[in-house]
């Protein structure tokens, strides 16, 4: 592929980076998630618009770099939805996915919850999951809002029962000290969050099982539908949502249960809070695009129809 210092040669709706590799797929979502989108003003944003048009109808100004093609399209991408063209609401974009789920985050994971504060930080957690999933749809097959709120309450219902029910019985287990206690509770988040994520995975998408999902061919035209590659999609995405609540969930607790060991910030407990908010920001920044890089979005299957012919089926998230 050619390219222009960095950066390759410029295609309209493609990936800047290789997407069959895990590092090609991390710089792509790392970009996908970069929070400066946010802040990009109603004029850029208006005039890469115009960029990306003026290119799709082959009227490109002279002197335009690929670079400045792919970060008007990352723009675009980071703000409009590909489907509807109308913008996203700034705390549901996928750029704004850690800064505003982060404060929920801190809230999930302060020790010494009670039962209403678990129920209120694992129903926020739920609703912010819901309000991007549904900002981020894909709107050319239209879900029914039904399938939606059938998802929303199941996993607001799933996270709610096993956190409150987990911290119940910790709380009865007589044989745990206080402390051995506190720190077994804040791992209860990652179970019930890992849990809520498959059941909604498994109420939103049920139906591909029996349906299928559509398979296409190496030029992108659908050739027809495959329940083993609904099958397929439906387990990594569930592995996904698995693996994604795993490193924000248990490595917070583990460090903090470390650092307030120290002299330093037992003596200076008013630094408790914004430490353990850093921490988390820090682990969930990371962990995000590293969790959603594993699999690719476009699989592979192998079907013999006669002779063996390679296709792709779309995994939508």
């Amino acid at each position: 592929m050619a390219e222009s210092g960095s950066y390759p040669v410029f295609q309209l709706g493609r990936p800047r980076y290789d997407q069959s590799s895990f590092l090609g797929r991390l710089r792509h979502f790392i970009d996908i998630i970069d929070p400066s989108t946010l802040f990009v003003s109603e004029k850029k944003l208006t005039g890469c618009i115009k960029l990306l048009d003026d290119y799709k109808r082959g009227m490109l100004p002279s002197g335009v770099s690929d670079h400045q093609l792919w970060e008007a399209q990352k723009v675009k991408q980071a703000i409009i939805h590909p489907d509807t063209g109308e913008k996203i609401f700034m705390p549901f974009r996928m750029s704004g996915y850690v800064p505003f789920g982060t404060p929920i985050v801190i809230g999930l994971l302060l020790p010494n919850q009670t039962v209403l504060s678990t129920i209120i930080w694992q129903w926020l957690n739920q609703s912010h999951n819901a309000c991007v999933n549904y900002a981020n749809r894909n709107a050319t097959k239209p879900t029914p809002t039904s399938k939606f709120l059938q998802g929303y309450v199941g996993a607001v219902t799933s996270a709610v029962s096993i956190a409150v029910g987990l911290n119940v019985l910790i709380q009865k287990a007589n044989k745990l000290s206080p402390a051995t206690r506190m720190i077994i509770q804040r791992f209860v988040p990652f179970p019930a969050v890992a849990c809520a994520n498959i059941c909604n995975v498994g109420l939103m998408r049920h139906n591909e099982l029996s349906e299928g999902v559509d398979v296409l061919d190496n030029n992108g035209n659908v050739v027809g539908s495959s329940k083993i590659a609904a099958r397929h999609a439906i387990m990594e995405t569930a592995f996904t949502r698995v693996v994604l609540p795993m490193p924000i969930f248990v490595l917070p607790p583990i460090i903090m249960s470390y650092l307030e060991r120290l002299r330093f910030l037992q003596s200076n407990r008013r630094l408790m809070l914004p430490i353990h908010s850093f921490v988390c920001l820090v682990t969930f920044g990371l962990s995000l695009p590293v969790a959603i890089s594993l699999f690719p979005q476009m699989s592979q299957v192998w079907q013999t129809l006669g002779s063996t012919a390679s296709s792709a089926a779309s995994r939508s998230d």
